[in-house]
Formats: C-alpha cells, sequence, structure tokens
C-alpha cells in the first residue's frame, strides 16, 4: 500500500491545486489548514493558511518541508483531501492512528491552480509533453512531469523561451535562419531554443553554439545527434576571433565574462544580427576605471562600486546598441543557479540610430572617466 510520504511526494509539484486538512480531534486550537501552491522567487512553495476560531496563520514551505508538515498535522487531525489536475486523494485517519487512503481520478483534467494571487501563469513547454533534453537534464521525468526539486530550471528556461516568443514578429519564416550563441555553456538553453524554434514554431533554423571547453562541446555535440537536431552544432572558439559566418539573424550571450559580452555584441552589430539577446556578467572593466569625487559615497566601498559599476557597464551597452539601430530593452530575467545575474538586454535591429544615445555615451564616459570595450571594438578610429 503506498505511504503517505510517497503520496505527497508524488502530488506536491505544479499538478497540486489544493489540500485540506480537518477533523481535529481537539477543538481548542486549529480546527482546519489549507494548503496552496504558490509561486515565490525561489520557485514553487506551498502556503499552508491554518483557522483557529478567531484567526487565521500563513506560513509558507518549500516542497520537502511541506511533506513533513502534513505528516505532522495529521498526528492531531483526521482527514486530508487533496485536488490535483488530474486525481482526487482522501486520506483518513482512524483514532488508533491507521491511515486509509483513497484516490479517485478526476472526470476531466481541472485547470492548473493561481500559483500567484490572481494570474495563474502558463509555460510555453508544458508539463506532461515529454522533452527529451529536459529529461537528461534531470528537470523531467520519463513521463513528462517536472521533478520537484528542478522547478527553478523549469522556470528559468521557459522565461527565456518567452523572451524568444517576443521577439518572433521579427523572424523571417520563409528562409534558414542563422542563430549563433556565444559562451554556450551546458547549453540546456540552446537546446531549449532549437526545440522551441524549430519543432514547436516550425522556423528553419540552424544553431551554432560557441564556447571554449572542449569536452562541453564534445558533449553537446553528442546529445545534438541523439535529439536528431540536424542544424544544432557546437564548436570550440573564442568569441573574440570567431568568424564562422558571413550573416547572422540572431546572436544569443548568455553570461559571457565581463569583456566577453562586449566582443559579443560588437559581433552581433557588425554582422546586422536583427535580434540580440544578452545577459551579462561579471562586469569588473569599468569597476577598475571609475573615478568621480562627487559620488564617493558609492567609490568609497567597494560593494557599492561594484555594484553600481555592473550597472553602468550594462546601461552604456544598450545605448550603444541604441545608437547602432536597436530598439533596446533591459528586462529582468530570471535568477541562474549560483549567481544572482539576471539583466537581460534584448535588442532589436530598425536601422534607426539615436544620436541623443551617442551623446549619452559621452556625458557618461566624461563623468565616471571610463572607455569601455564595446565603444572602442564599435568607433576604433574615435579612440
Amino acid at each position: 500500500m503506498e505511504s503517505l510520504q510517497e503520496l505527497l511526494d508524488d502530488v506536491l509539484n505544479i499538478d497540486f491545486i489544493q489540500g485540506i486538512i480537518s477533523n481535529p480531534r481537539t477543538k481548542d486550537g486549529v480546527l482546519k489548514i489549507k494548503v496552496r501552491p504558490v509561486e515565490k522567487k525561489g520557485g514553487l512553495c506551498f502556503q499552508f493558511e491554518a483557522f483557529t476560531a478567531t484567526q487565521a496563520f500563513h506560513e509558507n514551505l518549500e516542497a520537502e518541508d511541506a511533506v513533513r508538515r502534513i505528516g505532522e498535522y495529521l498526528l492531531t487531525f483526521r482527514q486530508l483531501q487533496m485536488t490535483t489536475r488530474t486525481m482526487n486523494y482522501t486520506v483518513l485517519v482512524s483514532k488508533k492512528g491507521k491511515m486509509t487512503i483513497q484516490k479517485k481520478r478526476q472526470p476531466g483534467e481541472v485547470m492548473a491552480a493561481e500559483l500567484s494571487h490572481n494570474r495563474s501563469k502558463k509555460y510555453i513547454l508544458k508539463e506532461g509533453t515529454v522533452v527529451p533534453y529536459l529529461q537528461d537534464l534531470g528537470v523531467m521525468t520519463g513521463d513528462g512531469k517536472v521533478v520537484r526539486a528542478r522547478f527553478d530550471k523549469f522556470r528559468q528556461i521557459n522565461r527565456f523561451l518567452e523572451f524568444i516568443e517576443d521577439i518572433l514578429p521579427q523572424l523571417d519564416k520563409e528562409r534558414e535562419l542563422t542563430i549563433l550563441d556565444f559562451g554556450c555553456g551546458k547549453s540546456y538553453l540552446t537546446f531549449a531554443m532549437y526545440h522551441y524554434l524549430h519543432e514547436i514554431q516550425q522556423y528553419d533554423i540552424r544553431i551554432i553554439g560557441l564556447d571554449l571547453k572542449k569536452d562541453v562541446i564534445e558533449h553537446c555535440n553528442q546529445l545534438a545527434v541523439k535529439y536528431g537536431y540536424d542544424k544544432l552544432q557546437f564548436l570550440e572558439g573564442d568569441i573574440a576571433d570567431y568568424e564562422g559566418v558571413q550573416s547572422v539573424d540572431m546572436v544569443v550571450t548568455l553570461h559571457a565574462c565581463d569583456t566577453a559580452t562586449d566582443y559579443a555584441l560588437a559581433k552581433a552589430i557588425g554582422w546586422n544580427a536583427k535580434v540580440i539577446l544578452s545577459v551579462p556578467c561579471c562586469q569588473h572593466e569599468l569597476n577598475g576605471q571609475m573615478v568621480n569625487k562627487t559620488l564617493a559615497p558609492i567609490m568609497e566601498y567597494g560593494l557599492l562600486k561594484e555594484r553600481f559599476a555592473a550597472l553602468v557597464t550594462d546601461g552604456m551597452r544598450a545605448k550603444y546598441l541604441e545608437a547602432s539601430g536597436y530598439d533596446t530593452q533591459v528586462l529582468e530575467f530570471i535568477d541562474m543557479e549560483h549567481t544572482p545575474k539576471n539583466i537581460l538586454l534584448r535588442a532589436v535591429k530598425t536601422g534607426k540610430r539615436s544620436s541623443d544615445a551617442r551623446q549619452e555615451i559621452e556625458d557618461c564616459k566624461v563623468f565616471l572617466q571610463v572607455n569601455p570595450t564595446l565603444g572602442k571594438l564599435l568607433h576604433p578610429d574615435e579612440e
């Protein structure tokens, strides 16, 4: 017979709708507890709302702690009812503590739970649809369920695809498109991009992933063959030196460290790439250049100066893109694993160069006494 632990481990995921713990053994404390999923910045949590005769208490727990808490409640309560998108469960506890678990399939799949206030989140990659690379990443099980401990990665991949979904009108569907991913690393977002554009949206695309790590490149190429991704290729090489294509439709650079982002952006601009998606990382260059006595309250403290330098660096990059004929947005990307870097620059080629942006860049360079790499790459004659 399935244990309570096994049942809860199986149902506390994004398919969970609600749970109600009721029928307490005593009437002088908590009388009922409602459980529902909520989406927090750190991922999927479960909110416990405990009711006494006069008050309600709230607590948000991650899945592992939620399993333990429900077990604790059932030491003093006699009934647990849970609803998921496909099943109804009833757990009954006898006076002697014996548990009986009853299951009943929903007559039809119910709508997903509201994960944040009044808004239900819809994901591009839907749970229940098996995606091979997500299985190899450990994000999905063999039947397409999202692994609870990897929910953050699932959200992150879908968030990235949302940025791509927004720029689909800019991509020509009548010809083969070339996409370059600089600093692709383990490439889970590269595989996601290929799967989404080629298999879901039916675009004719060729994606080239570039990275310096030979073993990573070999592994990614093996996976591309395994998945049958014929036009997905990974190459070993440096962003600054890559000359393998004549023109590019979209350039993606995620967490290329420090000035490697600048080289990637300069390459993208030189190719007249229609779309640029960039998540910069480790913006050290300007931190070592900035001088301004007026900003002493920031400059004299290392941590503040570092954060300020990162913002200035990405702000100037956005302006260089505008000055080069791109409509540019600075957007919040979901936090990547093990790093707080979550700013994404999304630029779409319009051909309208902003003269104001160039002047703003020059004013900023003088004010902070900086000379960023991207400016030197784009305008070598002026440096």
